[in-house]
């Protein structure tokens, strides 16, 4: 019986499913959460920001970022100071723990991601997704292609 192409759909479904994986796996591991080094990377890029600046900036609601800023804080991570223009807001600013953190070698931080796409991709599907999934690689509006060697 010949082997059929998988269809578009059930590519979507399998890559929706090994992703909400990951991103459980991801969110069980120790330490903060890669929606908060982003917000630690953009304090760290742009300097001290308002919470409403932060969550505009990641296009969240002020809310959520305030819990995210809220968290961060409880860490040791972010620190606030008033606005001296403004005495009813505040700037979140990185701590000498979170410009610590920031400088953990990418490596370090994504070994959990490292063991998670070991666990749930085989030695074939790796480089491939690789590749395929790299936003900006290939020609535009086109996914670039595997080496043959890797196929």
């Amino acid at each position: 019986m010949p082997v059929r192409e998988p269809t578009t759909a059930l590519l979507a479904h399998e890559l929706r499913e090994t992703l909400g994986r990951l991103v459980r796996r991801l969110r069980a591991e120790p330490g903060p959460s890669s929606g908060r080094m982003v917000v630690l990377g953009r304090l760290d890029r742009e300097g001290p920001a308002s919470i409403s600046d932060l969550a505009a900036g990641e296009r969240m609601r002020p809310q959520s970022m305030a819990q995210t800023v809220h968290d961060l804080e409880s860490d040791g991570l972010v620190s606030r100071r008033p606005d001296p223009a403004d005495g009813r807001r505040a700037f979140i600013e990185l701590t000498t723990s979170g410009h610590e953190l920031l400088q953990t070698p990418p490596a370090q931080r994504e070994t959990c991601l490292t063991k998670a796409l070991e666990d749930e991709l085989d030695a074939n599907e790796r480089p491939a997704s690789c590749l395929r999934y790299r936003p900006n690689a290939g020609a535009p509006n086109r996914p670039p292609r595997a080496p043959a060697s890797w196929l």
